[in-house]
């Protein structure tokens, strides 16, 4: 099973429908057991982490979300579904997140139009199999107005410029996580999502 995480941060139709056109039938939930039975599980989100950090305890999905991460259970967070791993935000002030990547989501430089909203490239810092057919400085699709910024710069799979270079794609385990959304980057977004699933087994 593929476990898409419903907790209110919309997004959900389009990641859904990029894996049903992969093939597949994922499963949107909030059900704290389903997202533990499952194969792959994904986290997107698009708003603020606060509010999203909210919904996650309010649905007692925290722990488990911990707990598949902990168990190497292939995941794959996309955009505030990345922001909400890191230890904390400054949106909004200050907000505690799920700390399973150690560091901080900032705002973006000032000076700069926000959201980064549009296409910009992804340098790839590792070679991994989520990389398999997609060129190093692919373009991809970006909105967002804060990055993470990982105490351990080992974790940093693809970087991307826009005022600062940022860690666009984080990689640790079997969890990768992408500022970017791949469900709106057209084929080479697809192919993203084809080579998680074909990581999890299940593609």
């Amino acid at each position: 099973m593929i476990a898409i995480i419903d907790y209110g941060a919309g997004n959900l139709r389009s990641v859904a429908n990029a894996f049903a056109s992969l093939g597949h039938s994922p499963v949107v939930t909030n059900d704290a057991k389903k997202v533990l039975a499952a194969q792959a599980i994904i986290l997107p989100g698009v708003g603020a982490a606060a509010d999203s950090m909210r919904g996650l305890r309010t649905l007692g999905l925290v722990e488990p979300i911990r707990r598949v991460i902990g168990e190497d259970k292939p995941f794959f967070g996309v955009c505030l579904g990345l922001q909400v791993l890191f230890s904390a935000t400054e949106e909004g002030g200050w907000h505690d997140c799920l700390d399973i990547i150690p560091g901080v989501v900032r705002k973006l430089p000032p000076g700069l139009k926000v959201p980064h909203m549009g296409w910009n490239q992804v340098r790839q810092r590792v070679k991994h199999p989520i990389f398999e057919g997609i060129r190093d400085g692919a373009n991809f699709y970006f909105v967002h107005s804060y990055y993470g910024a990982p105490e351990d710069a080992d974790v940093i799979a693809g970087e991307t410029d826009y005022g600062v270079t940022f860690g666009s794609m984080v990689i640790r385990g079997k969890l990768i996580a992408t500022q970017f959304h791949p469900e709106k980057s057209g084929k080479v977004g697809l192919k993203m999502y084809h080579n998680f699933l074909k990581l999890s087994g299940v593609g």
